[in-house]
């Protein structure tokens, strides 16, 4: 069986030394049962294991043809199975492996990490069918939004096509694999950005005077996230109530040094123009006093003198 690339380890997993624990020590809350098997026994998980260590890691068996014979996703006849992951590029051969190797023994659940989750998520997807897999690779991309890993996160973002666009699709889209997972992990990154982020840097205001206490690096960082965040989220996440770094007046300042430092990058360019305004009272753009949006420049006129 071919994905599209090679690998030393036995169908492009490379285990750990967790993974040879008994299932039930890690993801137990995920894996109640063995593939459907109520009873536990080490008669069970021996067959269980020889099932994925013969039929699945050394290709012993026949029955992966039979189950990917009836997938829409390969092409190829009995015993030459080709499947194009290559059309996905959210599938990995690492999560192709490890969603495949479900099908014989939950261990798999054991090789998903903050790093390969988003494949391995993509892969469940493809092959369909695999809830639990599906719902532990996302818990597994969701916990692994951090400060270190928001900028792939806001590329991920930024791949999914905003309703009013009108640009692009879901079917163009690379990442309409996810489906409703997509939606749900831009979700995670908007709470990120809004709420947890603020909160590492240690951004916060106390109730006196309404004025932010916290270092020139952890603001300076905050301002460097938002200068890369798409516009659409970047709007958002400035004129929601949950984001909070103090007054009104703070917000405004830091809408207004954002959108400053964006120019020199993701909004840098000849088509629009990103400006905040703050209305001064409040309610007028509902919950937000502080209001960002996107124009396009005019194109400048020139004088003919005849």
């Amino acid at each position: 069986m071919s994905s599209g690339s090679s690998s030393s380890a036995p169908n492009g997993i490379h285990h750990h030394p967790e993974s040879s624990s008994s299932p039930h020590t890690k993801n137990s809350a995920h894996s109640p049962y063995l593939n459907g098997l109520a009873d536990p026994s080490p008669h069970n998980q021996q067959i269980i294991k020889y099932l994925y260590d013969s039929g699945f890691q050394r290709g012993e068996f026949a029955d992966t043809v039979l189950l990917l014979s009836t997938s829409p996703v390969q092409v190829g006849v009995p015993r030459t199975i080709y499947v194009p992951v290559e059309r996905e590029p959210e599938v990995s051969q690492e999560g192709f492996a490890i969603a495949l190797g479900y099908l014989y023994s939950s261990v798999s659940l054991k090789l998903i990490r903050p790093e390969n989750a988003r494949a391995v998520l993509a892969a469940g997807l493809m092959l369909g069918g695999m809830p639990e897999l599906c719902e532990l690779a996302y818990e597994n991309c969701k916990g692994s939004i951090s400060i270190e890993t928001i900028d792939v996160w806001l590329q991920f973002v930024d791949a999914i096509p905003s309703p009013t666009s009108g640009t692009d699709t879901p079917e163009v889209s690379h990442v309409r694999i996810f489906g409703p997972y997509a939606q749900r992990l831009c979700e995670d990154v908007f709470h990120f950005l809004v709420v947890t982020l603020p909160e590492i840097l240690e951004i916060n205001t106390p109730p006196s005077d309404g004025t932010p206490t916290t270092s020139e690096n952890g603001r300076e960082m905050l301002l460097q996230v938002f200068s890369r965040v798409p516009f659409e989220m970047f709007k958002a996440a400035i004129e929601s109530p949950s984001f909070q770094i103090g007054s009104d007046q703070a917000r405004f300042k830091f809408a207004k040094e954002a959108v400053e430092t964006r120019k020199l990058g993701i909004a840098r360019g000849p088509g629009c123009e990103e400006t905040v305004v703050l209305a001064f009272g409040g309610g007028n753009f509902g919950t937000s006093a502080v209001h960002v949006t996107r124009k396009m420049r005019k194109r400048p006129l020139w004088k003919v003198n005849s």
